[in-house]
């Protein structure tokens, strides 16, 4: 009931595009930011995007500006997250999660997040 679920992921060449989403259930978009971070074999856990719960704020690592986009659709109940121009170091599992303090400035902070989908693989390689 309360969940996110991610999908989407999958193999892509270099420079090319994928479209990931995230379905929630048991609560409002409304109420709670919703982050993406990646997790790449050895390394940390980073924040790469997130929409505010008004959907009218959206942030972006350094990383991925100008390439990726974050948007959702309330009536659907979805999150999506359009990576375009992708390079290998995109390569990693992408978690979509709920961001449970929603007027705070660090959206890239993983402490701040209650809910986690499951993750997808994205996989960039030529």
């Amino acid at each position: 009931q309360l969940r996110l679920v991610e999908s989407g992921g999958g193999l892509v060449q270099p420079g090319g595009s994928l479209r990931l989403s995230c379905a929630v259930s048991g609560f409002t978009l409304d109420y709670y930011p919703i982050g993406w971070f990646r997790q790449a074999p050895g390394k940390e856990r980073e924040g790469v995007s997130c929409i505010s719960s008004s959907g009218e704020s959206l942030n972006y690592a350094s990383s991925v500006k100008g390439r990726f986009t974050i948007s959702r659709d309330t009536a659907k109940n979805t999150v999506y997250l359009q990576m375009n121009s992708l390079r290998p170091e995109d390569t990693a599992i992408y978690y979509c999660a709920r961001n449970r303090y929603p007027y705070r400035s660090n959206w890239y902070d993983p402490v701040l997040y209650d809910l986690w989908g499951q993750g997808t693989q994205v996989t960039v390689s030529s």
